[in-house]
């Protein structure tokens, strides 16, 4: 996988597609993404009396396949398929 923590992408595919943000972590196993802001989801969740956790809905980040995001390229901010060195 070419992508890495911490990477500047841009989405080229699905529902996000044409925003930029950064990666924050990745799934080689699973080939996905998570990107920073992107991809939003609502979670119920039910409250935990252990942990003292109330329950209701969580918005978070879910994965992308890496093969619907592209690096971007600093200079002419479009997506690119090489690391600028």
């Amino acid at each position: 996988m070419k992508l890495k923590k911490g990477d500047q992408i841009v989405v080229i595919a699905g529902k996000e597609k044409g925003k930029t943000g950064t990666i924050s972590k990745v799934s080689p196993a699973t080939n996905h993404v998570v990107v920073a802001g992107l991809n939003m989801i609502k979670k119920a969740t039910k409250p935990n009396a252990q942990t003292g956790e109330g329950g209701g809905i969580v918005e978070k980040e879910a994965p992308i396949h890496a093969s619907n995001v592209m690096l971007l390229d600093p200079k002419t901010g479009k997506g690119t398929r090489h690391r600028s060195k």
